[in-house]
């Protein structure tokens, strides 16, 4: 007899305006197209390509996704903290300090009786804020949740690709997969660990390509150059979806495929005009 398995989809960092649209037009047929039973979106740059919003959130989650995971700007709109405190579909990282409002995981049913998924939400400390460890964080999670949740899912929002490899390294085994989210550009490292644990350095950005990581690019050269604030704009051109798509098996919670999805694809030939 052949094992259970569930398809789980989780799309890269949502930009503005663009990234949301793509999301809402383009995640129903994906679904279809390869029969997803869960669908995970990181959603902290949804709300003008910094931060979050219930209306952001709403329309994520009426385009199908299932949870919508955070990272460093889901504080970005004050007016978003409410739904963080509420919210039973919306994550930030786990490893905030305790007292932190909102929730860094939540367990949820899988349909046609395929049992329960756990979403953790992380987020790295290098080169970014010292907040608590989110190895020893992860700990205490499964504790909490290995008995009621085979698969676990593992979102590390973190800027060092060593960090999230020795995160995937130190839980190999023990959560179904660990998919790295921030730098908006998707790496080409998708593996499945020893012990089962399957992984991606970077999932990518869903959102305006023609950008610098989802940002006008006159704006992001302009700061670079001359070393001075300059307002970011979301940019609204040549918008792609980065996803990956996760194989497990239900029981064990191991990892049995991991593709990498990135809709439409580049362009890499020169015109002869």
């Amino acid at each position: 007899m052949s094992a259970k398995t569930a398809n789980i989809l989780f799309i890269g960092d949502v930009v503005g305006n663009p990234g949301l649209q793509m999301v809402s037009r383009m995640l129903k047929g994906f679904i279809s197209k390869y029969e997803v039973d869960f669908v995970i979106c990181n959603g902290e740059n949804a709300h003008k390509g910094k931060g979050m919003s219930l209306e952001a959130l709403n329309q994520m989650l009426e385009a199908g996704v299932d949870v919508v995971t955070g990272g460093n700007h889901t504080w970005n709109n004050f007016n978003f903290f409410d739904t963080l405190k509420t919210h039973e579909r919306v994550l930030r990282p786990q490893n905030y300090p305790r007292g932190t409002y909102g929730k860094g995981y939540g367990t949820y049913a899988l349909p046609n009786g395929l049992g329960n998924i756990t979403v953790l939400n992380l987020q790295g400390r290098t080169f970014m804020y010292p907040i608590d460890c989110p190895f020893r964080s992860a700990d205490w999670v499964i504790k909490q949740v290995k008995d009621r949740s085979s698969i676990i899912f593992v979102d590390m929002h973190a800027e060092a690709t060593a960090e999230k490899l020795a995160l995937a390294w130190y839980l190999d085994g023990r959560v179904s997969a660990v998919i790295g989210t921030h730098t908006h550009v998707q790496t080409a490292d998708e593996r499945i660990f020893p012990k089962g644990t399957a992984y991606l350095t970077d999932v990518g950005m869903t959102g305006p390509h023609q950008s610098v990581i989802g940002m006008q690019v006159k704006s992001a050269v302009d700061r670079m150059l001359y070393q001075t604030p300059h307002k970011y704009e979301c940019a609204t051109d040549d918008v792609h979806l980065s996803a990956v798509l996760l194989k497990l098996d239900v029981k064990s919670g191991k990892a049995l495929g991991i593709q990498r999805i990135f809709y439409p694809e580049f362009e890499t030939t020169v015109s002869d005009n």
